[in-house]
């Protein structure tokens, strides 16, 4: 997996790069799939917050997400959880569903 992850208007220190790899870690034992993944964080001056948003390319599909907080660690847990909902929700559509359809008895 390559990860890219930038700063506008904030300099990403080794501490959180390595948090960020260790939420998104948890994220890939989930589903192998993943080509590709760029994190930008963000500080807003007029609204005073902190901003993380994290695109992630999979086989067939790209998801993003995003999150603000006054904390640049809660933003990135919050990016993270929304994240992983919608990896688990990816990886249920794509399994194969048709082995419990066959299961079914005939209807006569």
């Amino acid at each position: 997996m390559k990860l890219t992850i930038s700063g506008h208007h904030i300099d990403v220190t080794d501490g959180i790069k390595s948090y960020i790899t260790g939420k998104l870690d948890k994220i890939t034992s989930h589903f192998d799939d993943v080509v590709d993944t760029k994190v930008t964080l963000s500080v807003e001056k007029h609204q005073d917050g902190k901003h993380a948003e994290c695109t992630l390319n999979l086989k067939g599909a790209d998801l993003f997400a995003e999150s603000s907080n006054a904390d640049l660690y809660a933003a990135i847990d919050e990016m993270a959880a929304k994240l992983e909902r919608q990896v688990m929700r990816h990886k249920e559509k794509m399994q194969d569903h048709s082995q419990a359809a066959a299961k079914r008895a005939p209807i006569l």
